[in-house]
């Protein structure tokens, strides 16, 4: 594998490209901690096995461009992200990158515990390349951005992870460099600097540098990223736009967790007794998402009617059953629920057969991926079955983006009182 830094490539508008990128780990079968130990191992045949972390990797980041790498723990995230900053080398393929990097990977890489921030500032920045000048007048700036002015004397050793996190990103953010590669670096910090971490990868995209970012909070991958790579088990299973990436991840996640439960004789949401139960008396057994023409979908755009149409087996006859569903945010978030008790609705005595159960929502959603979990339960609220995470629709709004968690219509009047 070669790592070729150059400001100069076949296309300019690039700034990574990795080509059939793939890295091998070998893992120990057993633990040698003696000598003979040693001397023994190296005649034995298979004393490890060769774990392939990234699997024949390509694709391509432009230049200003703000990009998500997702997936499940042990997917290969870290270790390419580690393979674009020239701290692993792979066994094959090729990375090409075109501009100065900026790494934000391990907490605590590149910082001694035993010296203070300010001295942790001077030997991080110059690992990043700045000179002994440029440190010197980007100091006060650094030390602002990480709101640790109080603290820049201590040692490191003493700094909460979250202190850290701010020294180390406030580094990295005024190095100067064309693109910043960040491995989860919003999963420790409070929210106020989340935001600002948030804001400085807009100005750098404003100024036509590069954002990589590794993490497991695929809200921030739907809301900041133009494009994003879905890693699973080391080979690419989803390259494209970001709300098309996470849509298949959570569709991935959602398919992974009915074959789980499938395979532990578990009913997802219902301990044994229940699923015992549900079997005895009702199932959810399907759920379609319909627009107002009665079309199947899967997209919807915000103002639209939403039906959520559920597909119960009833397998003997339920007095007053109450009929509910559950809409989650990529997050799990609970953003909104309702049942048949809730609006009144009277089911009386449902016999056996198929039924099926209509729920009407006025989509006021924000842009994004939801879940539903649809339910059926007893007339004194005991679960019957539950179906957690059962499908997955999405709403996109061609006109606004909105940050909160939904998007109601709003009628605005200002007047004249003085």
């Amino acid at each position: 594998m070669t790592t070729d830094v150059t400001q100069k490539k076949p296309s300019e508008e690039i700034a990574i490209s990795a080509h059939h990128v793939s890295k091998k780990f070998r893992i120990p079968h057993e633990k040698v901690d003696t000598i003979r130990g040693v001397a023994v191992s190296a005649f034995k045949k298979n004393s490890y096995e060769e774990f392939l972390a990234l699997d024949d990797v390509s694709f391509d980041v432009k230049k200003g461009e703000f990009f998500g790498i997702i997936g499940r723990n042990g997917g290969g995230k870290s270790t390419l992200l580690k393979i674009l900053a020239n701290i692993y080398t792979a066994d094959t393929g090729q990375v090409k990158i075109n501009g100065r990097i900026s790494p934000f990977l391990e907490l605590g890489i590149g910082f001694n515990p035993e010296l203070s921030g300010r001295d942790n500032i001077y030997l991080n920045a110059s690992v990043l390349g700045m000179s002994q000048k440029e440190i010197d007048e980007k100091f006060n700036d650094i030390v602002a951005f990480s709101e640790l002015e109080r603290f820049i004397d201590q040692k490191l050793k003493n700094y909460s992870s979250g202190m850290q996190v701010r020294l180390a990103f406030s580094v990295s953010i005024h190095a100067n460099r064309d693109i910043l590669l960040m491995d989860e670096v919003l999963a420790v910090g409070d929210n106020n600097f989340q935001s600002k971490c948030l804001d400085e990868f807009y100005k750098y995209r404003d100024m036509g540098r590069t954002v990589i970012i590794v993490t497991h909070d695929v809200s921030v991958v739907e809301k900041y990223c133009d494009r994003a790579l879905l890693l699973r088990e080391g080979s690419v299973a989803a390259l494209g736009t970001a709300s098309d990436v996470v849509m298949q991840y959570v569709a991935q996640n959602m398919h992974d967790e009915e074959k789980r439960h499938m395979q532990t004789g578990v009913t997802n949401g219902l301990n044994q007794n229940d699923k015992k139960n549900s079997h005895k008396i009702a199932n959810i057994i399907d759920a379609t998402f319909l627009d107002e023409k009665n079309t199947v979908r899967h997209v919807f755009e915000v103002g639209e009617k939403i039906h959520i149409q559920i597909t119960y087996r009833i397998n003997q006859k339920i007095e007053n059953p109450i009929f509910g569903v559950l809409v989650r945010d990529v997050n799990n978030t609970r953003i909104f629920c309702t049942n048949t008790t809730y609006v009144k609705v009277d089911t009386d005595t449902v016999k056996k057969g198929v039924i099926r159960v209509t729920f009407v929502l006025e989509n006021y959603f924000a842009d994004g991926v939801y879940t539903i979990t649809p339910a059926i339960a007893m007339e004194n609220k005991a679960n019957i079955d539950l179906k957690d995470c059962f499908k997955s629709f999405k709403v996109i709004n061609a006109n606004f983006k909105s940050n909160a968690a939904a998007d109601f219509p709003t009628d605005v009047f200002i007047e004249k009182i003085d």
